[in-house]
């Protein structure tokens, strides 16, 4: 029997991302497609996802949303089947979905994020749909609202969590115009230290939790993790369900991949060479280094430990490597990385921003990739990055300890390991990693076959599309 699903979330790839949470969306529904599971996807009628929308025909409207009126077009956009909640005074904004200009929250995000969470609710309904997949805080609402709803049989609900330190909180003011029943603002629903949580309606409400993977939902479970929610979780244990990401790799394929300077393979890793060249070229690294070029991609935030790379860049240095930045966040952090590439030319380079094309060539061409991040729910970019041949060098936490294996001596004698694995998120540790990394680096025999390991091992959607399905098809059985 085929399920239908309707999935909301905030951001999809390629057309609004600042983050994984966009690939994944943008991935599952043709990863759950073998397994009988169809997928709609209601995203807000941001400015780039209404100018992609082909074939758009009017599926519902209503004039008592949270923020105000709205209908819900229906097409075809970037290759999925969505459904647009066309709602121009909340989501016809440039920039950012989330932030101002002036880099602050919209002051409104409670009631745009409210007015999505309802209208996924409503729609599911309306469509027929057998079950709501919601993501993140901004979809936290939606199950909520199917609890609720006044008619019909409810409909079962999934909550995904991609990033629990993001929780979409709001004061109390905003409650009286969600149109939720009184009740549900208490500590057994939305409220949350004495306002309204978004994340935590999702988590009390839904019929099922995931995380994005089994480490993280284990580490979720304690005081350092939980974020002030490992109570609730822990009470829902037996609906808390650990599913690794993975990526699309059709769209993530460097013997096809247009971006790159020169196509590879696991088979024929050679013309990576190439992209490191075209890569030194780029931020103005010595050509002739002959020291192992390191990158780092993602956010430049405490939580992905950039200032940890930072602050071992002497021993990057006086080991003849070379390191490239590529990354947008803290302005500070930010302006620590331009200064050090200011400060050693030839040997950092330094990108502040996103480019999906150059990430792609960093992928291609860099010889690993530093993720020292002190908490990672699941992470992209060591997914990519062995897949493209990067060897991930890793913090074990999250999904990083759940995707990377550890070339250590014993995994090397065995012919195992597809990257280096630490602890704990310290400055020691990762210059060890980093140590071993280019130990390894000089071994070319052991080199390659950590690489072409990492380059065979599956990262694709597979197995865990295959679990998402079967907990789909249990969640509608109850």
């Amino acid at each position: 029997m085929t399920l239908s699903l309707l999935a909301v979330a905030s951001e999809l790839y390629p057309l609004v991302k600042t983050g994984g949470l966009a690939d994944v969306v943008a991935a599952l529904p043709a990863a759950l497609a073998p397994f009988d599971v169809t997928v709609t996807t209601l995203v807000p009628g941001f400015p780039a996802i209404c100018d992609a929308l082909e074939d758009a025909t009017e599926v519902a409207a209503w004039h008592d949303l949270p923020g105000g009126p709205a209908r819900v077009l229906r097409g075809r956009a970037a290759g999925l089947e969505l459904a647009v909640l066309d709602a121009p005074h909340l989501f016809d904004r440039p920039g950012n979905p989330y932030l101002a200009p002036n880099g602050t929250d919209w002051p409104d995000n409670g009631l745009r994020f409210a007015a999505l969470g309802a209208a996924a609710a409503r729609l599911a309904r309306a469509l027929g749909c057998d079950a709501l997949h919601a993501h993140d805080w901004q979809a936290g609402l939606a199950p909520a609202y199917l609890r609720y709803a006044a008619e019909g049989g409810r409909i079962p609900s999934l909550f995904t969590v991609h990033n629990l330190a993001f929780q979409g909180r709001f004061e109390a003011d905003l409650f009286p115009a969600l149109g939720l029943p009184p009740q549900a603002f208490a500590i057994a629903g939305l409220e949350f230290h004495g306002g309204v949580g978004f994340l935590k309606s999702g988590l009390w409400y839904a019929d099922a939790i995931s995380t994005v993977s089994p480490s993280y939902a284990e580490e979720i479970l304690s005081p350092e993790g939980g974020m002030g929610l490992e109570g609730l979780l822990r009470g829902r244990l037996q609906d808390l369900h650990g599913i690794r990401n993975g990526i699309d790799i059709a769209e993530w394929d460097p013997q096809t991949d247009p971006h790159l300077a020169a196509r590879f393979s696991a088979a024929d890793p050679a013309p990576r060479a190439a992209n490191a060249d075209a890569l030194r070229e780029r931020f103005a690294l010595n050509p002739d280094n002959a020291g192992p070029l390191f990158a780092f991609i993602g956010r430049l935030t405490w939580q992905k430990g950039i200032d940890l790379v930072l602050d071992v860049l002497p021993v990057l240095i006086a080991a003849d490597a070379q390191l490239i930045v590529l990354g947008q966040g803290d302005s500070t952090l930010a302006s620590v990385c331009t200064a050090a590439a200011a400060a050693h030319p030839g040997r950092v380079g330094v990108f502040v921003g996103y480019s999906e094309p150059l990430a792609r060539l960093v992928y291609g061409g860099a010889d690993a990739v530093l993720l020292p991040s002190r908490f990672e729910p699941c992470g992209l970019v060591q997914l990519i990055a062995q897949r493209y041949g990067a060897l991930p060098v890793v913090n074990r936490v999250g999904g990083l300890a759940d995707t990377v294996v550890d070339a250590n001596d014993a995994a090397l004698s065995l012919g195992f390991g597809t990257g280096i694995v630490f602890a704990p998120a310290s400055a020691a540790a990762l210059a060890g990693a980093i140590r071993r990394t280019i130990s390894l680096f000089y071994d070319r025999d052991a080199w390659r076959t950590v690489q072409a390991n990492a380059m065979r091992l599956d990262v694709s959607w597979r197995a865990s599309a295959e679990r998402y399905a079967g907990l789909f098809r249990r969640l509608t059985a109850r």
